[in-house]
């Protein structure tokens, strides 16, 4: 479905936009209006703003409609507010979307093909190429502990990418997850979702996500040929992109006979979780979608709902949570991660103030926004408590965008996974389930 407004494939939909009461509940939830106090950065503009296109009243070629949506965070605070149910993510997604496919309709083949290469490379070509992820980070590695990424950083042009190099944390030297055997039938079956930053950056806190799985008699599974989640390309308006990773993650999962498909990335989860609606025009994978995206939970759900083992170990340390947007508000993981950090013996847990408030990283965001990023960034370390010691959280964004800020605000706080600080409390004991893994591509 299209519209002369909206002319390309998969339009906002006015029955998405419409029920805006325009109450402006959602403006106190929405960090850039809390920087900016701009109507046009608050959702209700934004929806607005949509309603406007989709009505003829402004054109979606004008500047600051592309200024507009894009600058948005989509972080979803907005949608939990909302009392009308507007979806507000899928609304600036569908739109961004279309500001996309005009631009690239409106250019030479000389400007598609620039446009292209930066676009293609990284959305189309590394990220949902498993191989070339782990051959990029291999040399990540070489080259970090050759000291040749932080003393080179300077060099990068972009403010967003010079600040993210040097915090860039080490990349684990081993890119593969354990296997180990053993006779022990598990409670459930879990298919494994790696993602694509998360197992290069963090292949350590996939490894440790395993072992926890482990421990608690649940049965991982890794299936081969899984890829990137396809949120970066949603989020950037390349929805064919998108569509092409969400049926190939479909398939691969749909190969092995799971209970669960768990996830320890919030931004990850959340886009597996709304499959269904990328792909709610494709007749073969409607269905197909619906199924899969009813399986996806967090790491920390799972281990509630399955009953888990509180460890023995002491760890004493002092610890706060920052909370993923998308895996508070899309998720909807709750205080299941709290509530795990309460239960080690040893911590020390306090309370972030506004933990789920964005954090600045949104994808890409602190590249295209730095800005807003740092000013978002900055508020979100002013509110961790004085003598924490780690700072938890459970996506790869807001892990590296917490590595900055403490690396410019904070400097001494550790920054780490919820599975990370588990397996060290559970002291790496012998583990009890095995974990299949499929063929990887």
């Amino acid at each position: 479905m299209s519209s002369a407004e909206f002319p390309f494939i998969d339009p906002p939909g006015r029955e998405q936009y419409q029920p805006c009461i325009k109450c402006g509940l959602c403006l106190d939830s929405c960090p850039t209006f809390q920087e900016t106090g701009e109507e046009l950065e608050s959702p209700r503009g934004r929806v607005q703003l949509i309603a406007a296109v989709d009505r003829g009243v402004v054109p979606l070629s004008a500047p600051k409609v592309a200024a507009t949506l894009f600058s948005c965070l989509d972080c979803r605070a907005c949608e939990v507010a909302c009392p009308s149910g507007v979806p507000i993510g899928s609304l600036i997604e569908r739109g961004r979307g279309q500001v996309v496919a005009m631009q690239r309709a409106h250019r030479s083949w000389r400007g598609r093909a620039a446009v292209g290469t930066t676009t293609r490379l990284a959305l189309k070509h590394l990220l949902p190429n498993p191989k070339r992820l782990k051959q990029v980070g291999r040399l990540l590695a070489a080259a970090q502990r050759l000291g040749l990424i932080k003393s080179r950083a300077r060099f990068l042009a972009p403010v967003g990418m010079r600040r993210m190099a040097e915090a860039m944390p080490l990349v684990p030297r081993t890119l593969e997850s354990d296997t180990v055997s053993s006779d022990t039938p598990p409670k459930a079956r879990v298919g494994v979702f790696l993602g694509c930053i998360m197992d290069v950056l963090f292949a350590d806190a996939n490894q440790a996500t395993i072992r926890v799985l482990q421990h608690n008699h649940l049965g991982p599974v890794v299936p081969g040929g899984q890829t990137c989640c396809g949120a970066l390309a949603i989020h950037a308006g390349e929805r064919d992109q998108a569509r092409v990773q969400a049926r190939q993650n479909i398939d691969a999962f749909f190969a092995s006979d799971l209970d669960y498909v768990v996830t320890n990335a919030g931004g990850c989860g959340a886009a597996l979780m709304e499959y269904p609606e990328w792909l709610a025009e494709d007749p073969q994978y409607r269905d197909k979608a619906e199924r899969f995206s009813q399986k996806v939970v967090d790491v920390a759900v799972v281990l509630e709902k399955e009953g888990w083992r509180a460890p023995s170990r002491t760890s004493p340390e002092k610890i706060t949570y920052q909370a993923s947007c998308h895996l508070s508000n899309v998720m909807k993981a709750g205080a299941a991660p709290v509530r795990i950090l309460k239960s080690i013996p040893g911590i020390e847990f306090q309370e972030m103030a506004d933990s789920a408030r964005c954090c600045g990283s949104a994808g890409i965001y602190n590249l295209t926004h730095p800005e807003m990023s740092e000013a978002l960034l900055k508020r979100k370390m002013a509110d961790v408590p004085d003598g924490t010691e780690t700072i938890v959280t459970g996506n790869p964004g807001c892990w590296l965008q917490m590595l900055h800020g403490v690396d410019a605000y904070r400097p001494g706080i550790r920054v780490r996974h919820l599975v990370q600080v588990l397996d060290d409390a559970y002291g790496r004991e012998a583990l009890s389930t095995p974990v299949a893994t499929g063929a990887s591509e």
